[in-house]
């Protein structure tokens, strides 16, 4: 390859963007695992303290109101919200709302495995949102905050009804410590480690409000539920689940490390501090973006842009003209090349995406690896122009 383009000096120090499992904490090593609870029981006295304190430190840094309940499940995030549509869908009609693939995932199990009659489905292509002034808030709501795949994340709480009379049940798996969250306007919020704050897989959590569980507590759905969705019993709300009891058997090691993250999270400053941190991501990107003719963010407007799952499209007429395997040929050979140089791993966009590029501009990727990447995408795509050329 002979692209007369020179190779950036400066590299990133940590070379890691996936969108999940996202990017450890800055200089996290194994020692953060030291004091893990191993070859104990989890319904030991300090292995309940540990997944308490787990639970316990998630509301403080989110500010999660007191009379929300939290709960670790099996399945990260999508088990989490499996759980919740599975105890408390079919007790009126449900509005489901996507605009990417995960969101899509919802609409099927809704549609289709559930089979609730009364749903309506609001669907919007990549880089858009749905109206939010079509929701229908009689009904249950079910939405994500932030599309992970498409980069498009709603632009705050406003659009939900303080008078609802529905539930809203909301995937915030990649918005969680990196967006505000209007707790009152949200009757059940799911998410895992292994997104904003760079924690390992299998675990999700489930914050239910008191609204919520009057719904658990007073409709039985008319499907079977297994062991590992039950939420209640004998009619009430299995308060142990809430207390670190958790269903199943949990990873301590997951659980000590989920632990050093969320300590992580206070000293840089709490809640404000990730937001602040994530916000100087995508501040960059956008700078970059701005002056860059051949790129450009996948979200159509700047208020529902991500600042997380950082979603860009190429926009050079050469690119555009290409069909969309060839296109999608493209951007992998970008990613193939940052990849080869071990300056950006995992960087390439989702597989039901548009093609381009995913940067995950999550509070535990430093703002200098965000700086030193950029030069290295403009050298690749300069080669990967230069062999579309030859």
């Amino acid at each position: 390859m002979s692209t007369k383009m020179p190779k950036p000096e400066l590299r990133p120090r940590q070379p890691s963007f996936s969108s999940g499992p996202c990017p450890k904490r800055p200089n996290w090593s194994l020692q953060a695992l030291s004091r893990a609870l191993v070859g104990r029981s989890h319904r030991s006295d300090i292995g309940k303290a540990k997944l308490r304190a787990a639970i316990d430190q998630t509301r403080d840094v989110l500010g999660i109101p007191v009379d929300y309940r939290i709960g670790i499940v099996a399945g990260s995030d999508t088990g989490a919200v499996e759980i919740a549509l599975w105890n408390l869908l079919g007790a009126r009609d449900v509005d489901v709302l996507a605009w990417e693939s995960f969101g899509r995932d919802w609409v099927t199990d809704i549609v289709n495995a559930l089979g609730i009659v009364g749903s309506r489905v609001l669907l919007a292509d990549y880089g858009e949102l749905p109206d939010l002034h079509e929701v229908n808030f009689n009904h249950d709501v079910v939405f994500v905050w932030n599309g992970t795949t498409s980069g498009v994340k709603v632009p705050d709480g406003d659009w939900i009804r303080d008078d609802r009379s529905g539930l809203t049940i909301c995937d915030a798996t990649s918005a969680a410590f990196a967006m505000e969250l209007p707790w009152h306007k949200l009757d059940v919020v799911t998410f895992s480690w292994q997104k904003v704050l760079g924690g390992e897989g299998a675990h999700g959590m489930l914050v239910v409000s008191p609204r919520a569980v009057a719904r658990l507590e007073t409709y039985r759905p008319s499907w079977p539920l297994p062991k590992l969705f039950r939420l209640c019993k004998e009619g009430k709300l299995d308060e142990a689940i809430f207390d670190g009891r958790t269903i199943n058997t949990p990873s301590m090691l997951c659980v000590e490390d989920y632990l050093d993250a969320l300590e992580w999270a206070r000293d840089v400053g709490g809640l404000k501090g990730l937001l602040r941190r994530s916000a100087a991501n995508l501040r960059a990107i956008t700078t970059w973006v701005e002056k860059t003719s051949w790129i450009d963010f996948l979200a159509s407007r700047e208020e529902i842009r991500s600042n997380t799952s950082i979603c860009l499209k190429f926009t050079a007429p050469m690119v555009m003209s290409l069909s969309v395997g060839r296109q999608a040929d493209f951007a992998k050979r970008i990613a193939f090349l940052l990849e080869h140089e071990r300056v950006a791993l995992d960087i390439s966009s989702y597989r039901n995406a548009p093609p381009g590029i995913r940067i995950w501009g999550g509070a535990t990727v430093e703002l200098a690896d965000i700086k030193a990447l950029l030069p290295w995408i403009e050298w690749a795509y300069a080669v990967a122009i230069f062999e579309l050329e030859s």
